[in-house]
């Protein structure tokens, strides 16, 4: 079923995303590392930057991050003395160009901002790199509006530590709170602290 904001019960009083593949595609952050990446081994070793690039991208679609360097070592022979550079980029590097929301989540976020809602962004993954993708999203303005937790600095969802400290902090209730959810991670953790929940796929403008 296709929900937009109006749709949600007005009594609640927050909304609680996932960054990756729930506001933008976490591919968009990691295709531009990369390329960043590529660029740098073909100043360096003289690898071709689009080769190095494709097998990277192919690898993370099929295999997923963890395995993109092993495969260029693998297939490229790219010296090991490389992988913290990736490591460090994956990190802090600077994009190209600024991560884009999904646009039916741009709405849904303006919306609820515009009706006094609180929003949260409460995250899994390394805290530095997280915060280095919400720096480089383009929010239209609603950086003020973004309060931020690391799950990582509490215990990973889908336990729900992270959501009892949000609540606890905020003086809010498991009934004032909707949790967007993007994975089967996000849902358990949501269903874990007794949260409703709703998936991001259903949100249509």
């Amino acid at each position: 079923m296709a929900v937009t904001y109006s749709d949600t019960d007005p009594r609640k009083k927050a909304y609680i995303f996932e960054l990756d593949n729930v506001l933008f595609p976490a591919k968009d952050y990691y295709y531009q590392i990369y390329y960043l990446f590529a660029n740098l081994l073909e100043y360096t070793e003289l690898n071709s930057a689009a080769k190095t690039t494709e097998l990277m991208i192919d690898t993370y679609n099929n295999k997923g991050g963890g395995a993109v360097y092993d495969e260029l070592v693998a297939r490229l022979n790219v010296d090991e003395k490389y992988r913290s550079k990736l490591e460090i980029m994956l990190l802090t590097a600077r994009l190209p160009l600024k991560l884009l929301l999904y646009s039916n989540m741009l709405t849904f976020i303006q919306e609820a901002v515009t009706d006094r809602k609180k929003i949260f962004i409460v995250t899994n993954g390394a805290p530095q790199m997280q915060l280095n993708k919400i720096r480089q999203v383009e929010w239209h303005g609603l950086q003020p509006y973004l309060t931020c937790y690391f799950a990582e600095e509490t215990r990973p969802k889908p336990e729900p530590d992270v959501l009892h400290l949000l609540m606890k902090e905020h003086s809010l209730e498991r009934r004032d709170l909707l949790m967007i959810t993007g994975s089967e991670t996000d849902i358990l953790c949501a269903e874990a602290c007794g949260l409703d929940h709703l998936p991001a796929s259903g949100i249509l403008y």
